[in-house]
């Protein structure tokens, strides 16, 4: 069943839409991720990158080779991170229209979590990348 991902930044000036099915939802607790979205982790739901349609000032920072994330560039949102080679888009579940409607089904570079944060939900965790 197909239904509609949306979501925006906090000003409201960027949005973006995929009728996608995720590929795998995420929270991430790399170094780069955290400094990208000023947050202990990187919670996202992956999508094809072909199937978002973007709106709104957006600005791009290329935070390493083949990745590059996107911000709204009137109140600096955090909204995704892109790998083209790859075709994947990871939306930002705090900008979300509806955050509650996913959740991580694992922790990736558990090995950079912060070391006040303690993981008691369960879910799989790798200490750097999880296998293919």
């Amino acid at each position: 069943m197909e239904r509609e991902i949306s979501g925006g930044c906090l000003c409201g000036a960027c949005r973006y839409t995929t009728n996608a099915e995720p590929i795998n939802v995420r929270a991430c607790h790399c170094r780069m991720c955290q400094k990208a979205t000023g947050a202990p982790f990187y919670a996202r739901v992956m999508v094809p990158l072909d199937s978002v349609d973007l709106n709104g000032p957006i600005g791009w920072f290329n935070s390493s080779p083949g990745m590059r994330r996107g911000f709204c560039l009137k109140c600096g949102t955090t909204l995704f991170s892109e790998r083209v080679s790859a075709n994947t888009m990871g939306l930002t579940m705090g900008s979300l229209d509806e955050p509650n409607a996913f959740a991580p089904t694992e922790h990736i570079w558990t090995s950079s979590m912060q070391a006040w944060l303690r993981l008691d939900d369960g879910l799989v965790q790798y200490p750097t990348t999880p296998p293919a």
